[in-house]
């Protein structure tokens, strides 16, 4: 989707902080419960009452580790890793952004991080970001794209399922020891054509 409210492109070292700052917190009315099996996991779809708001703790990483932010090779040609953002033509203002990382051993791009601003969500930006990461996949000969997504985050679960990914793993201790301990890490991934 093109949006002349939205300018699409490559990272830059000044968008570091506005990356860092952008609200990725969410709130939702369901959850993904996850009912471990001996062969294997179901997930079931379950209302909460009230609704979940979801705020994420700032992360413990150097902002050099930011792929494209910093003075590392995120935006350089040739390099496995990219930082997209999403920007509004109004201000230029941060929408969005998506870090992504190419693994040459398998040929799969992972989509590291991936967050829409709250006033700006409902308007194509995760989907013009995902196509961004799709163009870097398929640019860098990648099979297969995946990511890693909370049982508790249903509507980002709902917005992969629409564009194509489905699900294949789950993690029940990925986030033990963390702020989202009781959560559970689904994967999903889907054919980059």
């Amino acid at each position: 989707m093109r949006d002349p409210e939205y300018a699409f492109r490559a990272a830059r070292p000044e968008d570091a902080a506005a990356i860092e700052a952008l609200d990725a917190s969410f709130t939702t009315r369901t959850v993904f419960h996850v009912a471990v099996t001996e062969n294997g996991f179901t997930l079931q779809e379950i209302p909460v009452d009230p609704p979940l708001h979801k705020v994420f703790p700032a992360e413990d990483t150097e902002a050099a580790d930011d792929p494209g932010t910093e003075e590392d090779p995120g935006t350089e040609e040739g390099s496995d890793s990219r930082t997209f953002v999403a920007a509004a033509a109004a201000d230029g203002g941060l929408a969005g952004f998506a870090t992504v990382g190419y693994a040459a051993w398998n040929r799969r791009l992972v989509i590291e991080d991936i967050a829409v601003a709250p006033a700006h969500r409902g308007r194509g930006i995760g989907r013009a970001l995902i196509g961004r990461a799709v163009a870097f996949a398929r640019e860098r000969g990648a099979v297969h794209i995946w990511l890693e997504v909370s049982n508790v985050n249903a509507p980002a679960i709902h917005a992969y399922r629409r564009l194509g990914f489905t699900l294949c793993g789950l993690d029940t201790a990925l986030y033990d020891g963390t702020p989202s301990a009781g959560e559970q890490a689904l994967y999903m991934s889907m054919p980059c054509r």
